[in-house]
């Protein structure tokens, strides 16, 4: 065991579980009308903690244990064989114990579900959330997961490329929501009256948790303190800051006015961008990734939203899923070393990654959207997706949880 990696790897489990309770939980909940907020806050925290119980269970094992070409076997189920933890023997993933890996990918699989939560935001039952994240995550995010990580998984063996998640947290979680969104249809109100968000300050709180914990989920998956870590931490920095000016710039050329949302949104493209690439491009690439990230997600929430006539309630699709596909392009062709990238060694290796790339693309979209669909179905039918007009109208946080985070 290298004891640096392994400190860089827990300090990064920290990291992801910070962009998630609180940063996404904030980021969100200020995005919401007042009288959701805490239902919102309540779905982020607990579709989180269940995928963290589920990935303990039999999770961790169906994701990362070499069995065939989509899913794992069952030997760490409940993280058997691990760790003998009367002895003191601890069996290692590289160079750090394995039970610190299981932890650090635990967040990975928390944070998709709790992504998921902004598809559906201020219309769905509370039950209905747990039990659709239940099926989803067993179904779509273990199978995605081993697909494009594990030994033996069928992309992984195609030779996809994906650093931190851009197939496997973004896109599909992007699917997954959008989806969610034409299940339970729009909003009562949803096009004829205004819902801004109630709370941007909030919002901007979470946004900046979200960036600072994103350096433990690129960087830090370099799973240890080396030269692969250090590319991805710079490249998180400046993709991000690339998107925050391009969607700035555009917005500001096309409806007249910068806005703190679109500023706070840019950022989030541009780190949805860069995770699929964080270690396996230069910072050119880096730079290139996030600023077109921000320019075409400005479109994925305007013209994309509508064009698609969702009601897509957080933008999940507009912001992570398209942003997540043009990084996992991208990444196909700044791995190059012609283009500052550590990879490919020729200019002619492009195209054929490119097109395990959209490969890998096609095969999350079509999986997840599939599993979401009967996931949604089943839940559905067990306990009623969509709460009733009454409720909507009182708010889910009286409604569900008979609490209020304001004073009427």
């Amino acid at each position: 065991m290298n004891a640096a990696d392994f400190v860089w790897v827990t300090v990064s489990t920290l990291l992801v579980l910070m962009m998630v309770v609180p940063g996404l939980a904030l980021f969100y909940g200020g995005l919401v009308r007042s009288k959701n907020v805490l239902s919102v806050l309540a779905q982020v925290l607990c579709t989180f903690s269940l995928a963290i119980v589920v990935w303990f269970v039999y999770g961790y094992s169906l994701a990362f244990t070499e069995n065939n070409a989509f899913f794992g076997d069952f030997s760490r189920v409940f993280l058997n064989g691990i760790a003998n933890f009367s002895t003191g023997e601890y069996a290692l993933a590289g160079s750090i114990p394995e039970i610190s890996f299981a932890a650090f990918q635990a967040t990975f699989a928390g944070i998709t579900c709790a992504l998921i939560v902004g598809g559906f935001a201020e219309r769905i039952r509370f039950s209905a959330v747990l039990v659709f994240t239940l099926i989803w995550v067993t179904f779509a995010y273990l199978p995605i997961a081993h697909m494009v990580w594990a030994s033996g998984g069928f992309l992984f063996e195609r030779g996809a490329l994906d650093f931190a998640g851009g197939t496997v947290v973004h896109i599909n979680a992007g699917v997954a929501g959008l989806i969610g969104a034409y299940y339970l249809g729009p909003r009562l109100g949803y096009g004829r009256e205004a819902m801004p968000p109630h709370n941007l300050p909030m919002t901007m709180i979470g946004a900046s948790l979200l960036w600072v914990g994103w350096f433990g989920f690129n960087a830090g998956s370099a799973l240890g303190a080396n030269e692969t870590a250090a590319l991805a931490f710079f490249n998180t920095l400046i993709a991000t800051a690339g998107a925050v000016m391009a969607w700035l710039f555009t917005e500001w050329f096309v409806k007249g006015k910068p806005s703190l949302l679109g500023a706070v949104s840019g950022a989030i493209a541009g780190l949805v961008g860069i995770t699929p690439a964080a270690g396996l491009v230069g910072p050119f690439g880096a730079l290139i990734i996030g600023v077109v990230s921000g320019i075409v997600c400005v479109w994925g929430v305007n013209g994309l939203k509508r064009l698609l006539k969702a009601d897509d309630s957080l933008d999940v699709f507009g912001i992570h899923g398209v942003a997540g596909i043009i990084g996992a392009i991208l990444t196909g062709v700044f791995n190059a070393q012609a283009l500052g990238g550590p990879g490919l060694e020729s200019v002619a290796e492009i195209f054929p990654q490119l097109w395990i790339q959209i490969e890998g693309i096609l095969i999350t979209v079509v999986w997840t959207g599939v599993v979401a669909w009967v996931a949604y179905f089943i839940a559905d039918k067990l306990c009623g997706l969509r709460v009733s007009n009454e409720e909507e109208r009182e708010g889910l946080d009286i409604s569900t949880h008979g609490e209020t985070a304001y004073q009427r």
